[in-house]
């Protein structure tokens, strides 16, 4: 039986945005750990935010690949930062985050999809972009209502979110996720709200599908997001598998939090996959 492989590329591209002088967003690329944070709470207690959430990812011993469990120690271990520096500041802190893992499930490499707030991860495959996560938005609520997306949009407050990792929330987050089986030629885009909010789905779409290159790939969306209002600070992952071999070759639905549990114990398994990342 060969071994598990999986073999990606990565780029990411940051800006300020038009109007702000400070950056509040932070991303990490270091596999099998991909993530984009956004600081909130001030110019610089949002900052350090966001930072903290990804310096929590980035000192984690992860191994080969990740777990459901792995990602939510992680996460734990940012609220506990974020919570200790608002105890620090003044203002209410806080961060979103959205990320992909790499993870095994069923003998097969997988895209295992995490998210805190309103930054977001999509999925370009066989040309079709998808939104995989679901925002933690005072907007998505009331579509979640039945609301249509334009009803929302005109009573909801921009910006408003209603899961944080610190943001003087009342409540403790809660990690959404999603686990998707890898396959060759899928492009993941992890981003803050500063895209998603300036670009839409379709343009984010043909710029995936027709810049090769994931670095230059998330330079052109950041550019195409500050060419435009640039309301926001706005930051692009973007992450390609190039190649993916596994054990078993039927096609399945994707896992969502109902069924991720369940697979902890397979993804903690003795199999490990074989890891590449070119730069």
């Amino acid at each position: 039986m060969s071994p598990l492989r999986i073999e990606v590329r990565a780029g990411a591209a940051t800006h300020a945005g038009n109007l702000r002088s400070e950056n509040q967003d932070a991303h990490l690329i270091n596999p099998p750990v991909f993530l984009v944070a956004d600081g909130m709470g001030g110019h610089a207690s949002g900052r350090e935010a966001s930072e903290l959430v990804a310096m929590a990812f980035d000192h984690r011993r992860w191994g080969q690949w990740v777990t459901p469990t792995t990602l939510k120690d992680a996460t734990a271990a940012a609220a506990a930062a974020v919570g200790d520096l608002g105890r620090r500041v003044s203002g209410a802190p806080g961060s979103t985050l959205t990320g992909a893992g790499l993870a095994v499930h069923d003998d097969e490499p997988c895209w295992l999809i995490f998210n805190i707030g309103d930054s977001r991860t999509y999925l370009l495959r066989d040309e079709e972009l998808e939104q995989v996560t679901v925002d933690h938005s005072q907007r998505q609520a009331l579509m979640d209502a039945g609301l249509t997306s334009t009803a929302a949009a005109a009573s909801a407050k921009r910006n408003v979110i209603t899961q944080a990792i610190g943001g003087g929330l009342a409540t403790d987050p809660e990690l959404d996720l999603w686990m998707l089986p890898a396959r060759p030629g899928d492009r993941v885009l992890l981003c803050s709200d500063g895209l998603s909010g300036e670009v839409s789905d379709p343009l984010i779409a043909v710029t995936l599908l027709s810049t090769p290159d994931p670095q230059a790939a998330a330079a052109a969306l950041v550019a195409a997001a500050v060419a435009g209002a640039g309301r926001d600070n706005v930051t692009a992952v973007v992450v390609d598998a190039v190649l993916v071999e596994g054990h078993r070759s039927d096609q399945r639905e994707w896992a969502t939090d109902d069924t991720v549990d369940e697979t902890t114990a397979r993804l903690s398994g003795d199999t490990q996959p074989d890891l590449e990342v070119v730069p």
